[in-house]
C-alpha cells in the first residue's frame, strides 16, 4: 500500500511581529507528505518546481525527509512560489503569495497507483483551472485502480469570485473521494453554510465519508452509520500553519497501520474511526506546537 498525492510546491516564509523567524519548503500537500515521509511511509508526491535556488531546496527536502524527488518536475521560464504568512497575537496565519509561473506548463510523469494505495489531493490547486487536467488524470487512474482517495479542499476566500466557475470541478473532486476532510471555515466558504448536518447533506451526495475540524472545538466524523464528536486537546499554539495538513497525514497514517482496505472503510465501525481519529489529532496537534509545516523527527520516532 503505497500514498501518492499531487499538490503545488511553495516556500513559507514566517513573519511574527514583522521579522521572519523561519522559511521552509511547504504546500498543503507537501507538508503532508514531510511527515508521511518522517514516519518512514512509502510516499511518492508529484508536484513541480522553477529551476531555481527555491526549487532545488524544496528537492534536496523531500530526499532528506526519506521522499524521492523523482516525480518532482523542474521548470525554467518561470520561480518557484512563496508565500508570505504573518502569524497574528493567536499565532493564526495570514498569506500572501508570490508567483511567477511557467509561461506553459510541461509534460508530466506520474507514478503508477495500485488498488488499495491511498490518493490524497486538494486545495485551490486541484481546482485551478491551469492544473486541473492534471489533478482530474492522476485521480481518474486512483479511482480506476481502487485506490483510496482522500480529498482536502483547503478553499480560501480569496478565491470566493471564483466559486461558480469552479463549481463542476469541486462537485466532481467531492464524487471522486472515499473520505472528505475540511475544516468549518473551508465548508462555510464553500457552502455560506455553519450546520454541519446541512454541509454533510450536501457533501454526502457525492461522498458518505465527511470529516469537519474545528480548531480547538475540536472534530466531527460524519459516516452514513453515525455522527460523532472529538475532543482535541487544549494547547498553547505556536503556528496553525499546517496543522489540517497534518490531520490528513495522521489520517493516512492510521489508515496505513491498521491496514484498511477501500472495500473495508464504508463498512467501519465507530472504534475504528475513533483509532484514526486519534492519529490524525495527535499530528495535527504536534504540528501546532512548534512552527514547522511537519511533525518532527522526535515525534515520529516516538509515535511509531
Amino acid at each position: 500500500m503505497q500514498i501518492i498525492g499531487i499538490g503545488e510546491t511553495i516556500i513559507d516564509i514566517i513573519f511574527k511581529n514583522n521579522c521572519p523567524i523561519s522559511a521552509n519548503p511547504g504546500g498543503s500537500t507537501f507538508n503532508t507528505f514531510i511527515s508521511l515521509g518522517r514516519m518512514g511511509l512509502d510516499a511518492t508526491f508529484v508536484s513541480e518546481v522553477g529551476n531555481d535556488h527555491f526549487g532545488q531546496m524544496a528537492c534536496d527536502f523531500l530526499r532528506s525527509n526519506r521522499l524521492t524527488d523523482k516525480y518532482m518536475h523542474r521548470y525554467s521560464d518561470g520561480k518557484t512560489p512563496i508565500a508570505i504568512a504573518f502569524l497574528d497575537k493567536e499565532n493564526n496565519a495570514e498569506y500572501a503569495f508570490y508567483k511567477e509561473s511557467p509561461k506553459q506548463l510541461q509534460e508530466l510523469t506520474y507514478p503508477l497507483i495500485a488498488e488499495n494505495d491511498i490518493f490524497i489531493f486538494g486545495s485551490y490547486f486541484a481546482l485551478n483551472p491551469s492544473f486541473r487536467n492534471r489533478v482530474k488524470t492522476l485521480t481518474e487512474k486512483a479511482k480506476n485502480a481502487n485506490a483510496i482517495v482522500y480529498y482536502d479542499p483547503n478553499f480560501r476566500p480569496s478565491h470566493l469570485a471564483e466559486l461558480p466557475e469552479l463549481q463542476k470541478s469541486l462537485e466532481e473532486n467531492f464524487a471522486s473521494a472515499d473520505v472528505v476532510r475540511g475544516s468549518d471555515e473551508d465548508f462555510f466558504y464553500l457552502f455560506r453554510e455553519k450546520d454541519l448536518e446541512k454541509i454533510y447533506k450536501k457533501v454526502s451526495y457525492f461522498c458518505k465519508n465527511m470529516i469537519c475540524t474545528r480548531g480547538a472545538n475540536g472534530v466531527e466524523v460524519f459516516t452514513p452509520n453515525f455522527h460523532k464528536h472529538y475532543d482535541t486537546p487544549k494547547i498553547e499554539a505556536k503556528s496553525t500553519i499546517g496543522a489540517g495538513d497534518n490531520f490528513n497525514a495522521g489520517f493516512i497514517y492510521g489508515l496505513k497501520k491498521y491496514q484498511i482496505t477501500k472495500k473495508a472503510l464504508p463498512l467501519l465501525t465507530e472504534n475504528e474511526w475513533d483509532k484514526l481519529i486519534r492519529c490524525a489529532t495527535a499530528f495535527s496537534t504536534e504540528v501546532c506546537c512548534s512552527v514547522e509545516n511537519y511533525v518532527s523527527v522526535d515525534f515520529a520516532k516516538n509515535f511509531k
